[in-house]
């Protein structure tokens, strides 16, 4: 049956790939990954495989591969991406030795990819569980490792239905997972070679942050003031926490928007009322970027690459997201120590869960939660300074992962 269902997908990517031009990119890679690999693959050496199926699972496994490539300089790196997403924002990503798209799950294709390459050993990133790649590797001797995964009892594996497709776990040499939970559920199967590491996107923060850019214009605009910085916002994010800034004009605001579009920056400028507005674009080709920087209360940022450092100079964070498929990256805020509000569609990541646990999150529903958490930490300064720090620390106690799990890995 799964065989049969991913030969009917593949009918399904080729008639899409038509009419959608993301489709077409991964439908190309992939048809062309083994070529890529024929003309890039070094015969006499040992290659370490990671698989991440799009950009958030390569920042996990980021710094597994940097690591790894620091103290065994004797290996090469292959990455492969399942979505475009990840492959086409860091396929020129100088951690790996050989980066392409991973061929569809075919038999066929597994074999000619895993003959070309010849792996020594495997790393799958979070929740890929490709039946015929892991099967092949099984059968091939080369340990595999399930890296920051994360189960739950609602996936397959722990249904009735699922029994035959869980079977699939079994291939895996070792589980390293962020919970207990998942060591639990992973046992009423079977599966004992499991080890709660946690999650290396802690590791991955604290390298963005101590790598994070100086940006003098920013600092310049937050100038030792109260700074509100909303990270990839969208506009059901804006609507709520644009008219709370309108009213209270002795807060600055730094907007960086996840879609930057004219059409929605314009959305945004209608929206605010009453304040100075200026792009960051605008700001640095401007004949006097400083003083304008001073000049304004709300920077735009209508560019890409910034926001992670932007960070460092906000009293409170928002994280967009909460109110569409789900919030974004609320440890690369956490992580300097400061406030996270976010929307409500955050049950699915572990790490809001943790920051509203300790104090360091805040979820909201609607204007008026938001507004009642901002008029609270203005009329309670200690609570601002305590949710400051229980985020930094929610952050700096959770980071080793990574060396937990080289750790155990066995290096030939």
């Amino acid at each position: 049956m799964y065989n049969l269902g991913i030969y009917l997908y593949l009918i399904g990517v080729a008639i899409t790939s038509l009419f959608s031009d993301k489709v077409r990119k991964m439908w190309k890679g992939e048809r062309n990954a083994v070529r890529v690999l024929k003309e890039k693959v070094d015969p006499k050496a040992q290659y370490v495989w990671f698989h991440a199926a799009s950009l958030g699972e390569f920042e996990q496994g980021r710094p597994l591969m940097e690591q790894l490539r620091r103290e065994h300089p004797e290996y090469k790196i292959l990455l492969t991406f399942f979505s475009p997403s990840g492959y086409e924002v860091r396929k020129n990503y100088e951690g790996a030795d050989i980066i392409c798209y991973l061929p569809l799950d075919t038999i066929t294709n597994a074999r000619r990819f895993l003959r070309t390459i010849r792996p020594v050993m495997a790393f799958f990133i979070k929740y890929e569980f490709w039946y015929n790649y892991l099967h092949i590797l099984k059968h091939r001797n080369v340990p595999v490792y399930s890296v920051s995964s994360i189960f739950r009892p609602k996936q397959i594996f722990f249904r009735w239905y699922g029994r035959q497709y869980a079977h699939v776990l079994k291939c895996f040499t070792h589980f390293f997972v962020q919970n207990e939970i998942s060591k639990k559920l992973l046992a009423k199967i079977g599966i004992k070679d499991v080890s709660i590491v946690g999650d290396t996107r802690f590791d991955r923060v604290m390298q963005i942050k101590a790598d994070a850019k100086q940006l003098p214009l920013v600092e310049a605009f937050a100038s030792d003031k109260k700074v509100f910085v909303a990270g990839s916002s969208w506009q059901p994010d804006e609507d709520i926490f644009i008219p709370y800034f309108n009213a209270h004009q002795d807060w600055k605001m730094i907007i960086a928007p996840h879609v930057i579009g004219e059409d929605h920056l314009q959305q945004i400028l209608g929206k605010l009322e009453g304040r100075k507005v200026i792009r960051y674009t605008e700001l640095a080709n401007s004949q006097q970027p400083t003083a304008n920087s001073q000049e304004a209360d709300v920077l735009i940022i209508d560019c890409f690459g910034l926001l992670s450092s932007i960070y460092h100079y906000a009293t409170v964070t928002y994280v967009g997201g909460g109110f569409g498929e789900g919030i974004h990256n609320t440890l690369e805020a956490a992580v300097w120590g400061v406030p996270v509000i976010f929307g409500p569609n955050n049950q699915r990541f572990q790490e809001a869960q943790g920051l509203k646990d300790c104090g360091g999150g805040y979820e909201i529903k609607d204007a008026a939660d938001f507004n009642r958490v901002m008029q609270r930490f203005l009329d309670e300064p200690q609570s601002l300074e305590k949710a400051s720090k229980e985020a930094g620390d929610f952050v700096s106690q959770r980071v080793g992962a990574t060396d937990r799990i080289l750790s155990c890995v066995q290096l030939y």
